[in-house]
């Protein structure tokens, strides 16, 4: 099983949701982390944790999952990514990124592959884009499933982002792509912002708290 580790601070604000003069249990948690060269800042449900975390070169990643599920083991999964310098790349734009991510979902399933661009779109000033990616069938885990994603790439100053929900069901000829509970959980997820690192700044990392 693989170890969490410590690379990126995570800084959690609760959202209460107050009703009738009561304040609710917490639905969703600010999670802002450092990545690379910018602050990576979106909006967590508060039941997911976080169960592994790596950096390796240029690459970054951080799986969370509903609580009490593995990362081996779990029915959804919100996973962000760093891409150091890929601004550099030529070509690179959102959409060329987001294409590349769904052609390694289609290159584990082209039997099973669906695909449904939601669009270019900005976060803040920074570009994007969005889109619904799936396998109908998978047979890693353990047992033979379906695993679909709401795939959001951001193009940041310098480098690269995604933010991934990703939710496993029964095997199917067609993922679910065209749920429109993938809109939803983008609207969960918002806002999605990046920010500047500032020197000396550390959590809560008010700059980015007081953006919004």
């Amino acid at each position: 099983m693989r170890t969490l580790t410590t690379t990126a601070a995570i800084f959690t604000v609760s959202l209460a949701l107050v009703s009738a003069g009561r304040a609710q249990a917490p639905q969703s948690f600010r999670a802002i982390s450092p990545i690379f060269g910018q602050l990576v800042s979106f909006a967590m449900p508060s039941n997911f944790v976080a169960v592994f975390e790596n950096t390796k070169g240029g690459h970054y990643i951080r799986e969370a999952v509903p609580k009490g599920e593995t990362p081996e083991r779990w029915t959804q999964m919100i996973t962000v990514t760093g891409e150091k310098g890929m601004t550099l790349t030529p070509g690179a734009s959102p959409e060329t990124f987001a294409g590349s991510i769904a052609g390694g979902f289609k290159s584990a399933c082209p039997d099973s592959f669906a695909a449904r661009p939601l669009g270019a779109t900005n976060f803040g000033r920074f570009e994007g884009f969005v889109a619904v990616i799936g396998c109908g069938r998978v047979d890693s885990g353990p047992t033979r499933h379906s695993e679909t994603a709401l795939l959001v790439t951001l193009k940041g100053t310098t480098d690269y982002y995604t933010i991934q929900w990703a939710e496993r069901g029964p095997e199917s000829d067609e993922p679910p792509v065209n749920d429109e509970r993938w809109q939803v959980r983008l609207h969960e997820l918002s806002p999605i912002e990046l920010c500047p690192i500032v020197a000396g700044e550390a959590a809560p990392y008010p700059s980015c708290v007081n953006k919004s």
